[in-house]
């Protein structure tokens, strides 16, 4: 048995690192999430774990807190799922679909033609799913990280800001389910591999089964203002189906993320379920990346994975800047609007760590490569404000020659 102080304290160091460190990165322009990633690694073996870590971290309690962290991780990919609005992607179809191919196809297809050449060192089982899986990882975008930095200076109503948000959302879809089907080709080789056959069963279930359910929630609490009794239902369905993915051997996390996107699109009850879960997210989230950082030990890279980084960084960047520029001008968006929205979409973000995260739960990267992706997600993420202090001047000139056929960007909701 675990000793309960000793969880005790390592919730409060990783709060206050959290805390910290996510100021520190407001301060600096930079989201929070950036600093709360940097706190993770620096208490883990990179930095001050090779002096308290066998202490404060032994490896008797990481399992306590890989729990607490993956009940953070569902309660946020719920809310993920359940932000992502339907209606903002279908009004601006076109182009989200134009920027979000060209931003995805680019790095998954280089990304493809550079894990050939890194499965031989880094990949532990299957060359097709390690293949796959960096693809995915070079090819994500985060969409409630590229949400928070629009809130954070003033671009949620624009229309560029409200674009971004289409397309990243489009690429977050792609990218969990490019995903799922790595997990699936992995799981396939287990003795439980039979499961997956009922996996379009449970999408099904969810769609005209969980879903009807759901609305009839919604319309109770749209008459009567009041779901307090049913958001225990609610949490109850969540981790249902986070449970049931996970028995499937998709990972916990795209049933979670499902169960939010059949919610209701009710502005009442989202608020109301937001409400009431952020203080458990904010809570949690940052044991996910203090777990993420214990994992991550920059220290025994050598100087020949600076080479292997190098590339990485090549392909995630230019891949999405390339094929994020390409798409939007595609669609008729000015060069410099293209710009924006190449750099909006190259932040990766928690997404990153998500993915990540499933790779090396699944066993198909090891913590070398872990190591280096989470490096990529970092800079990739930290560069989207310096570039949009570049292109927004100059895109806000070029602005009045977007389509017009692309309707104005409506309020975007403030994201975690």
């Amino acid at each position: 048995m675990f000793p309960v102080d000793l969880l005790l304290l390592e919730l409060v160091v990783i709060l206050a690192a959290a805390r910290l460190f996510g100021e520190i990165s407001s301060r600096l322009g930079q989201p929070p999430v950036i600093g709360e990633i940097v706190a993770g690694i620096a208490l883990g073996p990179t930095l001050l774990g090779l002096m308290v870590g066998h202490r404060l971290f032994p490896p008797v309690m990481l399992p306590s807190l890989s729990t607490v962290a993956d009940i953070g991780l569902a309660l946020y990919m719920f809310v993920v799922g359940m932000e992502l609005d339907r209606e903002l992607v279908q009004d601006k179809m076109r182009v989200a679909a134009g920027v979000a191919t060209g931003a995805t196809l680019l790095p998954f297809a280089v990304g493809c033609g550079v894990a050939f050449w890194l499965a031989p060192r880094y990949a532990l089982g299957g060359k097709l799913s390690f293949v796959l899986f960096f693809a995915v990882s070079v090819s994500a975008t985060a969409f409630p990280v590229l949400a928070r930095i629009l809130t954070d200076r003033h671009m949620e109503r624009s229309l560029l800001g409200g674009l971004s948000l289409a397309a990243a959302a489009v690429i977050d879809v792609v990218s969990y389910a490019l995903l799922a089907v790595v997990v699936a080709i992995v799981s396939a080789a287990g003795h439980d591999s039979w499961r997956l056959i009922l996996v379009p069963v449970y999408f099904l279930m969810m769609i005209f089964l969980v879903r009807p359910l759901l609305l009839k929630v919604a319309v109770v609490f749209d008459r009567n203002g009041r779901m307090t009794p049913r958001l225990c239902g609610v949490l109850i369905g969540l981790f249902f189906s986070a449970w049931a993915a996970q028995w499937l051997q998709i990972n916990f996390i795209f049933g979670a993320f499902l169960f939010g996107a059949v919610m209701p699109r009710s502005e009442g009850i989202i608020r109301h379920v937001r409400s009431n879960l952020d203080s458990a997210v904010h809570l949690m989230l940052p044991v996910f990346f203090v777990v993420t950082g214990l994992t991550v030990n920059l220290s025994k890279l050598h100087l020949n994975d600076l080479g292997i980084l190098v590339v990485i960084l090549a392909v995630a960047i230019f891949g999405k800047l390339g094929g994020g520029y390409a798409g939007a001008r595609l669609t008729g968006i000015p060069r410099q609007g293209s710009a924006v929205m190449a750099s909006l979409v190259n932040t990766r973000g928690l997404t990153e760590l998500v993915v990540l995260s499933v790779g090396l739960q699944e066993h198909i990267i090891g913590p070398e490569l872990y190591a280096l992706l989470i490096v990529m997600a970092l800079v990739t993420t930290a560069m989207t404000g310096p570039l949009l202090n570049w292109f927004v001047p100059r895109a806000f000139v070029d602005q009045p020659d977007v389509p017009s056929d692309v309707p104005t960007a409506p309020v975007v909701k403030k994201s975690l």
